[in-house]
């Protein structure tokens, strides 16, 4: 007996003052239409989950079909299914879902059922909403499959026959084994081509398709930003943009910066990626892959001589004060980078590094010392020398220690966390190793030193691309139907993935096309934003043009024959913030009459216009096919249609 709840589900939907009130909604909502807002509650980072089902649960005959009989359909002898218990445990949630007056739902039943099967989402880790929605649909389809006894069915050769022909054979002999909610609302199929580039044999085949997963093809380039620091004291760090080939390797990064950079024969370019206050690590390796630099990464650029006889020395600042956390210097700002030769005393370290931070003086007016006078005055490159020249003049000349040094305490950094940093005496030689590693200093400033130096310039450092940051629009864009060229384009197989091409009896690397022959009437398609390398897991957060109103993809179908519509709505996006391993899931829904509505796990909100959902962390979209006349009156009055007005059958009835 169906429950209460349901059985005027329509009649809640019109109705003109339902309560909003339990729904975690806005107050401003328009409270005819709440019916179906509902939240779910995050059970810890089950954020992927709830926006995979906020998209189904307001797919409208999915709903219908669960909110009717569908335990007619369970099928408990398939052993490809899950003996009907996830449909049963589904069809739950989505009652509790769509009941007049429900409060936040925690699908804690629903998550244990699939945790039981599939193991995967057990537990509390982040997953995919992808590959979430993927299982949930096959196992739904197993569950309520109505072929209770699949055929054996040997699949037959092309032989010259037309794809016409050949096709509906494949579609008829999947439709024998395989009859349900989710074949008829999901399923497409698509045309296999396999070319044989020696012989010219070719192979068609026809495979069925519940979602299309899209590259995002983007330019051959990669703009990164760098904060480029002189290794001699001449100038302030200023910041840089290069263009570097996407592909291409630290050698290229190098190559633009010398000529960004106009750097002479002389010169040469010490690249490394900094991380709390610390080298993180030197890009010194020409031939390493860029895609090991991160968009938020943190790259300088130290300018220094060519020299293979100094010693690379290191200059890592902390405050005279205690951290309250750890008990030791707080270090701060970006590390200074310079070559020395001579450590026959302290003074030299000491010399290197007050030549440093001449571009950072602040003038005084009341300078109290000849050396504080040349200092300050250095504005421009003249004066820079001139001022090298009295640090030089001014070290040779102080014998006490704390005059020569400006209070600045100098330390070797211990490569041990048991033994403390050496304190560098000013008078006395300074030991260090004869392996050619980086000298690292440590430079212990008083508070009276923060003060008379600009030390913002060195906390200040751009990522590599932040956008957002930098106050421009996404670095790129390409629209949808880019993506589905991508992914339509002909290509040669992999090498590992060679095709044994009957005429030549041998393996071919077989050029592959793929062509679109009969499309679902939901239609989902997955961005594929997270990219696999050999050396690094990253996600591209490109900015991706999606239709909302008309997906037109009339032009792409093969299949000439038959009378349906191939222009597309949108009506779900399951969104993805963050990078590769963590984030979180959101949802967009478009709603009925009231519009576009986010879900982000328990609460539901208002999008004030339908391109709000247009972001770069749109991840998965769902589209259901319209009428073609639905398309032209859309198109020419500007209508906004409708899931409740123009969808074919009985919307969220029982």
């Amino acid at each position: 007996m169906m429950p209460k709840c349901c059985s005027s589900l329509k009649s809640s939907i019109d109705a003109p003052d339902a309560d909003v009130s339990c729904c975690g909604l806005d107050s401003n909502m328009n409270s005819a239409f709440v019916l179906g807002l509902t939240g779910l509650g995050n059970l810890g980072n089950t954020c992927f989950m709830n926006s995979a089902l906020q998209c189904l649960v307001h797919t409208p005959k999915l709903v219908d079909y669960f909110l009717g009989d569908f335990k007619k359909d369970l099928n408990f002898e398939n052993p490809l299914g899950m003996s009907g218990k996830l449909a049963l445990a589904f069809g739950d949630l989505v009652r509790k879902l769509w009941a007049p007056g429900a409060r936040t739902v925690y699908p804690e039943i629903f998550k244990s059922t699939i945790a039981s099967f599939a193991p995967q989402f057990s537990g509390y880790n982040q997953h995919d909403s992808q590959e979430f929605l993927s299982f949930l649909l096959d196992g739904l389809h197993e569950d309520i499959n109505r072929v209770k006894h699949k055929p054996y069915i040997e699949a037959k050769e092309e032989n010259g026959r037309p794809d016409q022909e050949v096709a509906d054979e494949h579609w008829q002999n999947h439709l024998s084994r395989n009859d349900s909610i989710i074949i008829n609302l999901w399923q497409g199929q698509y045309r296999s081509k396999l070319v044989c580039p020696e012989c010219m044999k070719s192979s068609v085949t026809f495979d069925p398709f519940m979602y299309l997963s899209l590259p995002l093809p983007s330019t051959t380039t990669r703009t990164m930003n760098l904060t480029v620091l002189s290794g001699n004291g001449t100038s302030l760090p200023f910041h840089v943009t290069v263009t570097v080939p996407k592909d291409g390797c630290f050698k290229d990064l190098f190559q633009a910066l010398i000529s960004g950079c106009s750097l002479s024969d002389e010169e040469t370019f010490l690249v490394a990626e900094i991380y709390g206050s610390s080298i993180l690590r030197f890009l010194d390796a020409p031939n390493d892959s860029l895609d090991l630099v991160r968009d938020d990464d943190t790259l300088v650029a130290y300018r220094l001589p060519k020299d293979d006889e100094s010693r690379l020395v290191v200059f890592k600042h902390q405050r005279e004060e205690k951290s309250i956390m750890h008990g030791f210097p707080k270090k701060f700002g970006t590390p200074l980078v310079t070559r020395i030769s001579d450590f026959s005393s302290g003074s030299g370290i000491c010399q290197a590094y007050l030549r440093l931070l001449i571009p950072f003086l602040v003038q005084h007016e009341d300078s109290s010392s000849d050396y504080d006078d040349a200092l300050n005055g250095a504005n421009d490159d003249s004066e820079m020398i001139n001022a090298m020249s009295n640090v030089d003049s001014h070290v040779n000349n102080f014998k006490d220690e704390s005059s020569l040094t400006g209070n600045f305490q100098f330390f070797l950094e211990s490569k041990s966390i048991l033994c403390n940093d050496f304190k560098i005496s000013m008078y006395e030689p300074v030991l260090i190793s004869k392996s050619r590693e980086p000298v690292i200093v440590l430079v212990t400033w008083p508070e009276k030193m923060v003060k008379s130096y600009d030390v913002s310039h060195l906390s200040i450092l751009p990522e590599v691309c932040n956008p957002a940051l930098d106050g421009r629009k996404p670095q790129e864009s390409i629209s949808l139907y880019k993506c589905l060229d991508a992914f339509l384009k002909e290509e040669p197989l992999g090498p590992d993935d060679m095709w044994y091409c009957p005429n030549c009896k041998k393996h071919q690397q077989a050029s592959k096309k793929l062509d679109l022959w009969r499309l679902p009437e939901i239609l989902v398609i997955h961005l594929k934003r997270f990219s696999f390398t050999r050396f690094i897991k990253n996600k591209l957060d490109l900015f991706v043009d999606f239709p909302i109103d008309d997906f037109d993809l009339s032009s792409y179908i093969l299949n000439e024959s038959g009378d349906v519509s191939h222009h597309y709505k949108l009506y779900a996006v399951s969104n993805h913030y963050g990078g590769m391993g963590y984030g979180h899931y959101t949802a967009y829904v478009h709603h009925g009459r009231n519009g576009w509505y986010e879900f982000d796990d328990s609460h539901v909100s208002t999008v004030n216009g339908g391109n709000m959902v247009k972001t770069p962390a749109a991840y998965v979209l769902f589209y259901r096919r319209v009428s073609d006349m639905q398309c032209v009156q859309s198109n020419s009055k500007g209508q906004k249609n409708t899931f409740m007005q123009d969808t074919e059958g009985p919307v969220l009835t029982c």
